[in-house]
């Protein structure tokens, strides 16, 4: 191995272990509480030398957004792939979308994290447009999933619905057990909700039929 291949290795495992560490300051303190300079504890790094990898907090947490939506990509893109039945499309992306708050959370409290108006004071107008794109190819995979699940033309509006139900609803819990509060709607309760969407959208679609 060459030497300028090796320092290029090196580099991406050290920008590896920032992420890895923000991924972690993120779930236990929050964006407010995640500092650089935290970030550069974690992974045994002086701030300094943080620095030379992401220029900012913001680049660190555009980073792990990034990483999310093309993580979301992947697994929309499984679901289209296996040109399962409508209604098993549906079950898919809920289950799809815990999977994502089981196994990532940290990537669902940076989606959420673009609501807020600071979050984007530092974007450049290049970058916001690729965040637009990126998010925006996630939510036409979403309508193409929901395709022959509710009636033609409303797949947008649905896939809207779909995530911004998933998106508060692990807000709320948070909100809640922020407070001290049971962290509700448990695992059971989910299905619920999807039982309740599910419903709903099937009551759209037969209607749209008629």
């Amino acid at each position: 191995m060459g030497i300028q291949e090796r320092r290029t290795r090196e580099k991406a495992a050290r920008r590896r272990s920032v992420l890895d560490a923000a991924r972690t300051m993120v779930l236990e303190r929050g964006f407010n509480g995640t500092t650089t300079k935290s970030i550069a504890e974690r992974c045994e790094l002086s701030e300094a030398t943080l620095f030379h990898y992401f220029q900012n907090k913001d680049e660190i947490l555009l980073s792990l957004l990034f990483e999310g939506i093309s993580y979301a990509a992947d697994l929309l893109e499984k679901i289209i792939a296996d040109n399962l039945p409508p209604q098993e499309r549906l079950a898919s992306l809920w289950i799809t979308y815990a999977m994502i708050n089981r196994e990532h959370p940290e990537y669902v409290h940076v989606f959420g994290y673009l609501a807020r108006p600071q979050a984007t004071i530092n974007i450049s107008a290049e970058v916001k447009d690729e965040i637009a794109r990126s998010s925006g190819d996630n939510f036409r995979r979403l309508a193409t999933i929901l395709q022959g699940v509710v009636p033609p033309g409303t797949e947008r509006v649905a896939a809207d619905l779909l995530w911004g139900s998933f998106i508060g609803l692990k807000t709320l819990r948070d909100t809640r057990q922020n407070l001290g509060a049971s962290p509700l709607p448990n695992e059971q309760e989910l299905g619920q909700v999807f039982q309740f969407l599910d419903a709903g959208l099937r009551a759209a679609s037969d209607k749209g039929d008629q």
